[in-house]
């Protein structure tokens, strides 16, 4: 395929850098590139004597316009390319398979196209996969991906609303399994409303997490698909209700959390006719002899590579002041060597939150690991929030240049004050709406730019340094929903 690629000066060596021996570069009659129109492709077209050669002309992803007419009389395709010519070379990989876009950049034409391909590889994978347990169609272990149990801390003690409301934002952030939390303080009567409620709000398996054998029995009672837990404190009592039903149970290690306990736990589960067991080895968390207990699931699987394994990711993030993303996405990948099925989260306090959200996408980067046989890096799907996969060239600082500093005059808009505020998107877990309020009425975007342009038309502001400060603000609330923060005006973000 013969490529020409668009361009103006100022970006004329970074695009033939770039481009390599992959395809030719034009350079129009402009300095910046993005500002190409029809008319300045063709006239440069004209002078270098171009016509009918190429297959396809790029431009730079952020040129704006109608091409089509150019694009007849030239005789070939024109598309958008990327934003930045930085990225060309990793574009043009893909010309001869991907048929790039008029209105869409490449490079967030070919980001689409990557995480759908990766997508339908891990359904394709989940579709065949043959495990050794399955709860309500929900494949757990073998080679099925590891499943995300997303734990409604006193759940049975909740009001039945926003029981629901927690229930529905768990699904919707990507929760596999449900699990119903219940305290000391539990009531026999509120575990059977609770799960009873839960299994008629979802089709998600639903468990029920206590070691009171009442509270157990009474979860069965109200349908329960899983168990958590059983050891040698309530296996005598809760054990036979447990096979009598034929639900699934987590069994786990007695105090100490020894192998030997655990294998010893799990063979009186089997003698008691329990046909659907998972084993918890227990996640010790940092400064706990976490490593003692990865060898100790690591050992497990090596001995019982059948028994589908309980990870409580949770128990490492909910005691670290860390940021979880890259510590649910590290900690995915040891349970997925160490051969976990489920990865469990409570997401109880506020720095945890989203870890169901992260948990997911990091068992699916790592189901496509083991497809690949790669390590989890461009896959199409990722875990990158803050840091960036590919830096932009930086430039130097101006020869001439005035340092910036605050101006220390404040005056009051004549049009009013505006106050600045977020309302979070309380199900998903992510975005949610920005609202600028003034005396004369509210306005709401998920956008800063979009919630700035109406305060303009709607003249509500008046003064430059008033829609500068704004700026900033709806910018810093724009960004605290982006990354799931809390947000107050006029607070450093």
């Amino acid at each position: 395929m013969e490529i020409l690629i668009a361009t103006g000066r100022l970006a004329e060596n970074t695009v033939r850098k770039a481009a390599g021996e992959k395809a030719d570069v034009l350079v129009a009659d402009i300095d910046i590139a993005a500002f190409i129109t029809p008319k300045k492709l063709m006239n440069a077209c004209l002078e270098a004597g171009i016509s009918n050669r190429y297959d396809l002309i790029l431009l730079p992803g952020l040129v704006a316009g109608d091409f089509s007419k150019a694009s007849e009389e030239l005789g070939c395709r024109i598309r958008l390319g990327p934003k930045h010519a930085y990225d060309l070379s990793f574009v043009l990989h893909f010309a001869e398979e991907v048929e790039f876009s008029e209105k869409v950049p490449a490079c967030e034409l070919l980001a689409d196209v990557r995480k759908e391909m990766a997508l339908e590889l891990i359904r394709k994978a989940e579709e065949e996969a043959h495990p050794p347990l399955a709860l309500r169609g929900v494949k757990l272990g073998g080679d099925s991906r590891m499943k995300v149990m997303g734990e409604i801390v006193g759940a049975a003690e909740m009001d039945p609303a926003d029981l629901e409301i927690r229930i529905e934002a768990f699904i919707a952030r990507g929760a596999d399994i449900i699990d119903i939390g219940a305290t000391l303080n539990t009531l026999p009567e509120q575990v059977r409303r609770t799960v009873s409620l839960a299994k008629a709000l979802t089709c998600v398996p639903i468990s029920i997490d206590t070691l009171d054998p009442e509270l157990i029995k009474e979860g069965i009672a109200a349908g329960a698909d899983l168990v958590l837990s059983l050891n040698g404190t309530n296996m005598e009592t809760a054990g036979p209700v447990v096979a009598g039903a034929g639900v699934a149970a987590v069994v786990i290690p007695d105090e100490g959390n020894s192998l030997e306990s655990l294998v010893r736990n799990i063979e009186a589960a089997r003698r008691l006719g329990i046909e659907k067991i998972i084993a918890d080895p227990v996640l010790d968390p940092i400064g706990h002899n976490i490593t003692e207990s990865i060898v100790r699931y690591h050992e497990f699987h090596r001995r019982y590579p059948e028994v589908p394994l309980f990870f409580g990711a949770g128990n490492v993030t909910e005691l670290m002041d860390v940021d979880t993303i890259g510590v649910n996405a590290t900690l995915c990948g040891i349970g997925a060597e160490a051969g976990a099925s489920i990865l469990f989260t409570p997401e109880y306090s506020d720095k945890a939150r989203g870890s169901i959200r992260e948990l997911k996408k990091a068992s699916e980067m790592m189901q496509l690991c083991r497809i690949r046989e790669s390590s989890p890096k461009d896959l199409g799907i990722d875990l990158l929030c803050i840091k960036e996969k590919r830096r932009r060239p930086e430039n130097p600082l101006p020869e001439k240049v005035i340092m910036a500093r605050a101006s220390k005059n404040w005056r009051v808009d004549p049009a009013g004050p505006i106050r600045v505020r977020i309302v979070p998107d309380r199900i998903s877990g992510n975005g949610g709406l920005i609202v600028a309020e003034h005396e004369k009425t509210a306005v709401a975007g998920e956008s800063a730019r979009e919630v700035m342009d109406t305060l303009l038309e709607l003249e509500l502001v008046s003064r430059l340094d008033h829609a500068a400060y704004l700026g900033r603000e709806l910018e810093k609330a724009e960004l605290a929903l982006r990354f799931n923060r809390s947000y107050a005006q006029d607070d450093v973000f």
